[in-house]
C-alpha cells in the first residue's frame, strides 16, 4: 500500500508559511506525516506548537538507511490534545550532521534526543545534556545503527563488567 497525499487546512497553512522547505505531505495507514529540510524542523515545530495546538512531543526517533547519502531519517511525533490529532515530521540527514535540539520548543525532547544519541550516535546541536541515557557511559557504539554488531558489543561489555560469558 502506497502513501497518499495529505491535504487539509493545516497542510495549506504550512505550505503557505514554509513553502519548499516541506517537500511532502502524506498519509500512510491513517498516519499523517511531512518531510522537511533539516533547517526547517525547529521553526516547523515552533509553528505547530504555537499556531496549530500541537502541545505534546510524543517521541523523537531515527531510522538508519546506510546506503543513502542522507543516512538517517529523524522522526518527530507530535500530538494535539485539542485536535485529537497525531502527526510526524521527518527529516533526512547525513552522517555527522548535528541537527538543532528541540528542547527549547518541547522540554520532553531532552530525554528523547538523548535516546536517539544513545541508539544511533546522532548528536543534537545546543542540547543541554548530550550523554547516554539507556546504556552505560562506557558502552562503545550505538546499537540501532545497522553497521553495529550487537552480539559482539554485548559479549565484550558483559565479560568486562560482570566477569562472565554472555548468556551464562
Amino acid at each position: 500500500m502506497a502513501a497518499t497525499a495529505w491535504e487539509d487546512e493545516l497542510t495549506r497553512q504550512l505550505k503557505q508559511h514554509f513553502g519548499s522547505q516541506i517537500s511532502e505531505f502524506s498519509t500512510y495507514l491513517g498516519q499523517q506525516f511531512m518531510v522537511a529540510s533539516p533547517g526547517a524542523v525547529i521553526p516547523i515545530l515552533e509553528h505547530l506548537k504555537q499556531e496549530a495546538g500541537f502541545d505534546y512531543l510524543v517521541d523523537v526517533t531515527a531510522v538508519d538507511y546506510p546506503d543513502r547519502p542522507e543516512r538517517f531519517e529523524l522522526v518527530y511525533i507530535l500530538y494535539s490534545f485539542a485536535r485529537n490529532q497525531r502527526i510526524r515530521i521527518k527529516t533526512r540527514i547525513a552522517e555527522g550532521v548535528r541537527p538543532r535540539t528541540a528542547v527549547g520548543v518541547y522540554p520532553t525532547a531532552n530525554w528523547l534526543e538523548r535516546e536517539v544519541f544513545d541508539m544511533f550516535g546522532i548528536e543534537f546541536e545546543g542540547h543541554p545534556d548530550m550523554r547516554r541515557i539507556l546504556l552505560p557511559e562506557d558502552w562503545s557504539g550505538h546499537p540501532l545503527r545497522k553497521d553495529t554488531s550487537i552480539l559482539a558489543m554485548d559479549n565484550r561489555w558483559v565479560k568486562e563488567h560482570l566477569g562472565i560469558e554472555s548468556g551464562q
